[in-house]
């Protein structure tokens, strides 16, 4: 237990020093602004089309300016946008010892690998659960501030819940990002991996087969897709969590057996 503390000292101080926590803060803040925006334009569309901006694409892309219709959008951007953003979150904590070169000091130290490993996915945990509050927070914020209808408490702890749900499946996905960046032994094969991902999640989601692909069912259960694709059941949701326990196992064998060559 004393390894693992002094582990997740060592990754909080590392995430603190890096400007990574800002620029996925400033990532995580744009799904709320642009849905704002959208928000704004479908409230009034005169104001939109005085300030050059196109009221008919957005009300295509966003439906009604209401609550509900907000916090659809941050779910989705959670689900989709958040793949890239705590992917991006789990190759940096897993891969800049590489880039850095401390990764043959890092296994040299008496600290058991797997307290270092499991520190990593702690951060990688709170961070993105904290990007995920940021979402919600500032929808909360600018969605009072466009003045949008239909608000009620009941809906917010709805939306809250099914936001955490999302976040909490996308977290999972993106464990064997973990595992490609400690096997990659750097960012480029976790990089190419994550956009690989990201392609076959919209194609085989477009082909109807999104519920059988573990990085689709986030972005279907929270609605991007429409109430016309299938409905994601509990052998998607486990396929998910399996998907996450994979990562992790192989990413804590990984740290074991490697040595520092």
């Amino acid at each position: 237990m004393n390894g693992l503390r002094a582990a997740l000292w060592a990754e909080v101080l590392k995430a603190r020093r890096s400007p990574m926590p800002l620029i996925t803060a400033l990532g995580g803040s744009i799904a709320p602004v642009v849905g704002g925006v959208f928000m704004a334009i479908l409230k009034d569309p005169v104001w939109a089309r005085q300030h050059g901006l196109i009221g008919a694409k957005a009300q295509l892309a966003a439906g009604t300016a209401d609550w509900p219709t907000f916090w659809a959008l941050l779910a989705q951007a959670v689900a989709v946008g958040g793949l890239i953003l705590f992917g991006l979150i789990a190759i940096w904590v897993f891969g800049r010892e590489w880039s850095d070169r401390t990764a043959k000091d890092l296994l040299a130290l008496p600290t058991p690998r797997s307290a270092i490993a499991g520190a990593k996915f702690i951060v990688v945990g709170v961070w993105s659960a904290l990007i995920a509050a940021l979402i919600f927070f500032e929808g909360l914020g600018i969605g009072a501030a466009v003045g949008l209808p239909g608000w009620s408490s009941g809906l917010m702890l709805d939306a809250a819940r099914w936001i955490a749900v999302t976040a909490g499946l996308t977290v999972a996905l993106v464990t064997p990002f973990a595992w490609a960046a400690s096997a990659g032994r750097g960012y480029l094969a976790p990089v190419g991996t994550l956009f690989l991902v990201l392609v076959l999640a919209q194609i085989v989601a477009a082909a109807g087969w999104g519920v059988a692909f573990p990085w689709s069912i986030p972005a279907l259960m929270s609605g991007i897709a429409g109430p016309a694709t299938p409905r994601v059941g509990i052998g998607s949701y486990l396929l998910v969590v399996l998907t996450g326990v994979a990562g992790v196992i192989g990413t804590l064998v990984w740290w074991q057996c490697t040595d520092q060559t």
